[in-house]
């Protein structure tokens, strides 16, 4: 049975192709006034409830194994008032992927691959990533309610950032930032000094290649004495 008062909205990728898509989505702070579901084999599955609308809202992913897209039911909440709630959120369009799995609510994001970066990975890492930082760990939370974990970082150095979520303490303390990654990789806090890079998304940084910085100074230099490096990356 499809919910009344609802909005559908179908979410596909501009080009169709015979992979799934994989939709993630992350709603606002200040989410209300309805619930969304997603459309799964002809069944509606709850993602988002209006009751979780004052807690910290959670990436969601989930896929579709047909071109035509994901869709997605809003359905507004019943209300006694003429007051204004809005229910607005972020999506993600990953299309071809398959990591995101059978459970629609796992977390299926790109970079959190659970294993190291082989060579070749890591030099496109620093190439092309959102952010590229080098730094040590202070300290490692896990959320095993949202399947996620959070790695804080003590910054020596930012070599790129897209946005500012490497920040230097106020009155000229350190640089520290959130990377987060998901719970299933098992992250532990680790001593030394390492080279932290990944993408973002919705506005958090993720977590991709993290080798130890002298194994990715010896992978580095051992490529750019080949002429094997693909992009030049500031040594001091």
């Amino acid at each position: 049975m499809y919910p009344a008062r609802a909005l559908r909205v179908l979410l596909e990728p501009n080009v169709a192709s015979g992979q799934h898509t994989t939709v993630c989505i992350k709603p606002a702070s200040d989410f209300q006034g309805a619930s969304i579901y997603v459309e799964r084999s002809g069944q509606l599955h709850l993602v988002v409830s209006e009751a979780e609308g004052a807690r910290p809202q959670p990436v969601s992913c989930f896929s579709s194994h047909s071109p035509q897209g994901v869709a997605l039911f809003l359905q507004a909440s019943p209300q006694r008032d003429i007051s204004r709630r809005t229910a607005s959120f972020q999506y993600k369009l990953l299309g071809n992927q398959s990591t995101a799995g059978p459970d629609f609510k796992k977390m299926a994001l790109v970079e959190a691959m659970c294993r190291p970066c082989d060579n070749m990975e890591l030099l496109m890492a620093i190439c092309s990533s959102d952010f590229v930082v080098k730094g040590s760990i202070r300290n490692v939370s896990h959320d095993s309610e949202n399947h996620m974990s959070q790695v804080d970082v003590s910054v020596q150095k930012v070599y790129r950032q897209k946005n500012r979520i490497f920040q230097q303490e106020e009155g000229g303390g350190e640089w520290r930032g959130p990377i987060r990654t998901l719970l299933q990789c098992k992250v532990k806090k680790g001593g030394g000094d390492f080279l932290f890079t990944g993408n973002e998304h919705f506005g958090e940084a993720w977590l991709g290649c993290a080798p130890r910085f002298k194994d990715f100074m010896l992978v580095y230099q051992a490529a750019r004495e080949r002429g094997a490096n693909p992009c030049e990356f500031e040594l001091n």
